[in-house]
């Protein structure tokens, strides 16, 4: 497992499918010097993910290789599909950038948080229920996509007390500026003043 030095955190992105979590990240990633680290799965892209920009799509038989070789840091399976983070990207991202962000599920993000702890600040963005059916459809999910992603709800919501902040999204930049200010005054109260 990969130590995460003393300057290095990692900040995740939690919620529901459709509450705008990616938007929120990549806008506040701008504001710092953030690097990202993409999960692999084994689902299919939708008409609007690129591969190796929203996920690494794999094979089944890939995953299973890779799980077999120990190169994930956490992968967990929902709906039959497998998700994992892998972790020489972690290590990666951590050689140029000291802040790295995720956007994962509930699951992931609590495995990462068991890992490392105070060294995570996870951000629980959400939406209401309509406003996530809304989103859905605007962006030609399919039916059984929205249904899926649906019946998680509640579920998901429920991790919204455990997580260290939690915003409701219903205008990104907005929301994206209160997130900024959350992690500027972190790393602030974070940051060694050494007086000569």
């Amino acid at each position: 497992m990969y130590t995460i030095k003393e300057k290095e955190k990692l900040f995740i992105y939690t919620g529901p499918d459709g509450s705008g979590r990616k938007t929120i990240a990549k806008m506040v990633a701008t504001a710092f010097d953030m690097e990202t680290v993409i999960s692999y799965t084994t689902r299919s892209p939708r008409h609007y993910e690129q591969n190796g920009e929203d996920y690494h799509f794999v094979t089944e038989e890939t995953f299973k290789q890779m799980q077999e070789n120990h190169e994930f840091l956490e992968s967990v399976e929902i709906d039959g599909y497998h998700y994992g983070i892998r972790e020489q990207d972690i290590v990666k991202a951590f050689e140029n950038h000291n802040l790295v962000y995720l956007t994962l599920n509930p699951e992931g993000t609590e495995k990462l948080k068991k890992m490392y702890g105070d060294k995570v600040m996870r951000f629980f963005i959400y939406a209401d229920r309509d406003t996530v059916i809304l989103r859905h459809k605007a962006r030609n999910d399919k039916e059984e996509d929205i249904q899926r992603h649906l019946s998680h709800y509640d579920e998901i919501m429920a991790y919204k007390k455990e997580c260290e902040h939690a915003f409701e999204n219903y205008d990104s930049p907005q929301i994206s500026y209160q997130v900024s200010e959350v992690i500027e005054a972190f790393l602030d109260r974070n940051r060694i003043v050494t007086d000569y």
